[in-house]
């Protein structure tokens, strides 16, 4: 056989030994090893030092060190007898054992005075120096568990001691309201003074008289249902004179608006006095009195009747009637003031009126109220915005709804509205007798069981199923009681400083009170001399 040339023999193969494959694996696999550990060595580290951080974090927020933590730690035991002995303390002072009260308040500053030093000299406390606190606080304490001061003790006599701060705090919540009802009804001492001098300046300054004489030349305007008629019923000269001022500055045509006032005999001569001798962008003004209106009698108002009762009048001046159990709010007799039930009789004030903005005297206007008049009622009589947004202000937290009358004629979740800034279409008043409605149930609610507070209620019962809902930004309200959102503020036509804290007190609301003092010249002559700023 012939042997290939040598170019062309295949290479001898050579076997590698197992020796030497082992030996190459083991190499492979300890590389592996040595990279993995370089690369998971660094990263493992931060993670130890993030837990030790936050660990230490924690400790320094509860203030707690690592001898505290300890089992055998007497610095926690020292601070547990005395949180116990602090209670311990408590109890023995209800239960007059003050001798024991005092050796636990004197053993609680001792081991105070041994965690102090520790503290202050960065080392923990030895079981030696604190042996003794400890024996002698444990001593104590099992003296107060012979006093049966165990938990079920504790609880009790704790359970007592918050029903009774609680009887406190509601004693206190009653005196500051009585003392706040009260403030709220005073006539500060500036507002007095103005009446006094605005009084004396009409009857001394003839000129003041002939300039209202020269108004009354424009007697038209008062009966013509073209202008845009609004009224208010006050006694309080500077609060009226903001709503008529604030109205006349934020109109578009104040010559268009009219302004109807009716105040007592008390304040008619200084009503007449202020309007006449201040100008309010050329806005029509009519002072009366209600003194004037003959129709205004005990025959024909239920509240002037019921005045005339020895009940009424016990019930809201004297307060002996039912130990007193009711409220202050209920009995404050200015809920028995003619000028508070008159907008129940504005088409008898205004006959020749078709409609009419009724406005409380604690609002103030900011925005052009025109667009009001021509507001479509659809055949309603009263305009309002409605309060429902919460529980609170629907009709069965006015009325008694145990009363039978009061349940068969009204839906408990009907919604409430707002008196202060209201639409009256005059016409359709009349038409339905709407003041009719108002005396039945004035006269039924003789004894007091159907309401109790103002004339709200009432006039949810008169204006039931006559009431037109306006948009809130109309009328915001809550500017003498509590915090209102800016943005309803801000957008409000009407803001009411309904509440306690009206604008002209001193308990009134300061955040609040910049939207009425713009409203006041403070630089009038009057307001200086009687100290009002």
């Amino acid at each position: 056989m012939r042997r290939r040339a040598a170019e062309f023999r295949r290479p001898v193969r050579r076997r590698f030994s197992n020796v030497f494959w082992l030996t190459l694996c083991g190499i492979v696999v300890l590389l592996f090893i040595v990279l993995f550990s370089k690369e998971s060595g660094p990263a493992s580290r931060p993670a130890i030092t993030k837990r030790s951080y936050r660990h230490d974090r924690l400790l320094e927020g509860l203030n707690i060190t690592e001898e505290m933590l300890s089992p055998n730690s007497v610095t926690r035991q020292l601070s547990d007898q005395i949180s116990l002995a602090k209670a311990f303390v408590v109890i023995a002072k209800e239960s007059n054992n003050l001798q024991f009260a005092w050796e636990l308040s004197a053993q609680i500053r001792n081991s105070q005075i041994l965690l102090s030093n520790a503290a202050i000299r960065r080392t923990p406390l030895t079981t030696r120096e604190s042996e003794t606190a400890i024996h002698e606080m444990a001593l104590l304490l099992l003296q107060a568990q012979q006093f049966h001061y165990d938990s079920a003790t504790m609880i009790m006599r704790l359970k007592v001691k918050i029903q009774s701060l609680e009887e406190q705090m509601s004693s206190v919540n009653e005196k500051s309201s009585k003392y706040g009802q009260i403030a709220a009804e005073e006539v500060p001492k500036g507002l007095y003074c103005l009446g006094v001098r605005l009084t004396t300046e009409w009857f001394r300054n003839p000129n003041l008289q002939r300039k209202l004489k020269e108004r009354k030349q424009i007697e038209a305007k008062l009966k013509d249902n073209n202008l845009y008629h609004f009224c208010v019923f006050s006694d309080n000269i500077l609060a009226t004179s903001v709503v008529v001022n604030s109205t006349a500055l934020n109109s578009k045509n104040p010559d268009m608006v009219v302004f109807h006032l009716v105040t007592d005999e008390v304040n008619y001569a200084a009503m007449k006095a202020w309007f006449s001798m201040n100008s309010f962008q050329g806005v029509t003004v009519e002072v009366q009195k209600i003194e004037d209106f003959s129709w205004l009698n005990a025959s024909y108002v239920p509240v002037l009747k019921q005045l005339q009762d020895s009940d009424t009048q016990n019930y809201y001046f004297s307060g002996n009637t039912d130990d007193g159990r009711t409220p202050i709010k209920f009995r404050n007799p200015k809920y028995l003031s003619m000028l508070n039930h008159l907008r129940f009789y504005i088409p008898e004030v205004f006959p020749a009126l078709a409609k009419v903005v009724f406005l409380d005297d604690d609002v103030v206007v900011q925005k052009d109220l025109s667009a009001l008049f021509s507001i479509d009622l659809n055949g309603n009589v009263n305009g309002a915005v409605e309060t429902c947004m919460e529980t609170f202000h629907r009709y069965h937290k006015y009325l008694n709804y145990s009363h039978p009358l009061i349940r068969a004629h009204f839906d408990p979740d009907a919604c409430g509205w707002a008196f202060g800034m209201n639409v009256f279409d005059l016409v359709e008043w009349r038409k339905r007798n709407v003041t009719g409605i108002y005396h039945y149930w004035q006269e039924k609610n003789v004894d007091r069981t159907l309401w109790k507070l103002g004339t709200l209620p009432p006039g949810l019962l008169t204006f039931y199923g006559l009431t037109e809902p306006l948009a809130p930004a109309w009328h915001v309200l809550g500017l003498g009681y509590t915090n209102v959102d800016p943005q309803l503020i801000e957008k409000g036509a009407v803001l009411h400083f309904n509440g306690n804290s009206k604008p002209w007190l001193k308990i009134g609301i300061e955040k609040y009170k910049p939207f009425w003092d713009k409203y006041v010249d403070y630089t009038h002559p009057l307001l200086q001399q009687c100290n009002l700023h």
